[in-house]
């Protein structure tokens, strides 16, 4: 099963630091080719909060996934996950694109939330009892435990994301770091992967999930945070979302819409013939 991160790297167990930020990151800048994809971000999140990151395409969020994940290094500035350096951490659960898995990799449901149990074992140590009970566990919470046996390639979209998810569980993550789960999922789909997020919030499990999709951000989300390479805006949805913002983010192709039920954000198209 490929995509940018091996299932199978080691992460060894590292003291968290109680007194300080789940996540602290400060002044974190990263360069391509002499062109900066993060300019300098600084911000804070504590333990069990979801935040959503917000931008354009292009605008940094997978970037700065690769930097809290620790795959990724900075060019400069730092981030710590419970006082120390994300490289190694256990805790920290990264779930991809699903454009970037190779669904035809011939491993059931199981053998991917088993996955998850890796940097408790390492790598030579075979799974045991216990390890088994937490992959049921962690499946029978995202709805999937009779979906165990399935290839993968078998699996719709919203079932992907859900087997992603309890990998993120067996692994006993704290943060969990999600990149467009909600990209092309129907409606249903997407209201169990929020029911989901629901119960991590009360396991106060950390989640921080890259996407587009702005009125769902800001209904769904305690802060919201605004990127095009550099920090925009961070804070609650109405705090972030103004018309300020959004003209510097995406020009002026968003707008925002004063309903009965609050702001809704809304992208301006144009035609040929004016419409």
């Amino acid at each position: 099963m490929s995509h940018r991160r091996s299932a199978l790297r080691h992460a060894s167990i590292v003291a968290h630091r109680e007194e300080v930020p789940l996540l602290n990151a400060s002044e974190v800048t990263v360069a391509y080719n002499g062109a900066l994809a993060l300019n300098d971000i600084s911000f804070k999140v504590e333990n069990g909060e979801r935040i959503a990151v917000v931008g354009p395409n292009g605008a940094g969020k997978s970037t700065l996934f690769k930097v809290i994940d620790g795959v990724l290094s900075p060019t400069s500035g730092k981030v710590q996950v419970a006082g120390h350096a994300p490289g190694g951490h256990i805790c920290i659960a990264y779930l991809p694109q699903r454009s970037e898995v190779d669904w035809r990799f011939p491993v059931t449901v199981a053998d991917v939330v088993m996955m998850g149990r890796y940097g408790q074992l390492g790598f030579f140590a075979r799974p045991g009892r216990e390890d088994r009970d937490r992959v049921r566990q962690a499946l029978a919470m995202v709805g999937m435990d009779a979906l165990a046996r399935r290839q993968i390639a078998a699996l719709s979209g919203g079932q992907q994301q859900r087997m992603f998810i309890a990998r993120a569980l067996a692994q006993e993550a704290e943060l969990i770091l999600m990149d467009e789960p909600l990209a092309g999922l129907d409606m249903p789909a997407q209201e169990q992967i929020m029911a989901i997020l629901d119960q991590l919030r009360e396991q106060r499990v950390t989640v921080m999930v890259a996407t587009h999709d702005l009125n769902s951000a800001a209904e769904h989300f305690d802060r919201l945070m605004l990127l095009k390479a550099r920090m925009i805006g961070i804070g609650r949805p109405w705090e972030v979302l103004t018309s300020e913002h959004l003209s510097e983010a995406y020009g002026g192709h968003l707008r925002l819409v004063e309903t009965e039920e609050g702001l809704f954000v809304l992208q301006d198209t144009c035609c040929g013939g004016g419409h």
